[in-house]
């Protein structure tokens, strides 16, 4: 990131919340399940499949994640009632992880038989460094409980990735590889765009090679072009990935991808906080931001 876009993104606090707003409508379905659904039901139409994200990782009581899982139980009834392509992503700091590892562990339980009942899947996101190995815990966890229809995020910035993907070796764990967003220490993570390409795909060729289904994850068209090399060189089946996307994040190559005849997810975040979730989005993509101050200006 250059010095400029630094500057633009430690002024992300002047730009008034009603601009941001008309922002947000771009990469977030809206502030409720019914919004959500209708941005899904579109997705379709294009011929791609979705992901719900409910945003609310940042709680503050046992309360407050309790009713974040029952807005996955709502996401999931309706995703069964509506007959829709889609699963749920959820992070485990909204569960409850921070507060009481315990009371994560049955709400992430309450929402794994739900979706088993459905014939649906869970897939737990990564989140920082303070949470990986209490969340590749858990996962474990899950899978001696029996359960199947849950899958992991990796993120390619992280050193440990390769150490923690072959740890995981045998459970044929249904993976979605991703660069990783959070902003971590250079001894945790990789610093240079170029190094987390290349861990990217040797994270990918590995997890092809331990016949793990995987969301390829990533706007990179540098990546897209390496995991295309990937799937044909080791002849990876088309029931064995799929590339993955963040709504309203680059249209034209996801269009590429289906017109190509690939299998493409939408990630669809929706849900009241919305606010921190584009402010997260911007800080990662200062493009973004130029775009957002150079309207204000305009405007003024």
């Amino acid at each position: 990131m250059s010095l400029f876009d630094r500057t633009l993104v430690a002024l992300l606090p002047m730009i008034p919340k009603s601009v941001v707003g008309r922002i947000a409508r771009r990469y977030v379905a809206g502030d409720s399940l019914e919004k959500a659904m209708s941005v899904v039901e579109r997705i379709e139409g294009i011929g791609a499949c979705s992901t719900f994200d409910f945003l609310g990782e940042e709680i503050s009581s046992i309360e407050e994640a309790e009713s974040v899982r029952d807005a996955y139980l709502d996401a999931l009834d309706a995703i069964k009632a509506r007959d829709l392509d889609a699963n749920v992503s959820i992070k485990l700091s909204a569960f409850g992880m921070r507060l009481d590892p315990g009371i994560c562990h049955v709400n992430v339980n309450s929402v794994l038989d739900r979706a088993r009942r459905h014939g649906n899947f869970i897939r737990i996101d990564m989140e920082d460094s303070s949470l990986t190995s209490d969340t590749i815990g858990l996962y474990r966890r899950l899978r001696e409980e029996g359960h199947e229809n849950v899958g992991l995020v990796f993120q390619a910035c992280m050193r440990r990735a390769m150490d923690d993907l072959q740890a995981l070796e045998g459970l044929a764990v249904p993976f979605r590889l991703c660069k990783g967003i959070y902003v971590e220490p250079e001894d945790i993570a990789y610093q240079d765009p170029g190094e987390i390409n290349r861990n990217y795909l040797a994270l990918l060729e590995r997890m092809f090679e331990q016949k793990c289904r995987v969301g390829i994850a990533t706007h990179d068209r540098e990546l897209v072009e390496g995991a295309q090399d990937l799937i044909e060189r080791h002849g990876v089946g088309p029931e064995q990935y799929e590339f993955q996307m963040l709504l309203g994040v680059q249209k034209p190559l996801g269009r590429e991808l289906l017109n190509r005849g690939y299998k493409l997810r939408i990630y669809v975040p929706y849900g009241a906080d919305w606010y921190a979730y584009c402010m997260r989005r911007m800080k990662e993509n200062p493009r973004i931001v130029r775009y957002v101050f150079s309207a204000l200006f305009r405007r003024s």
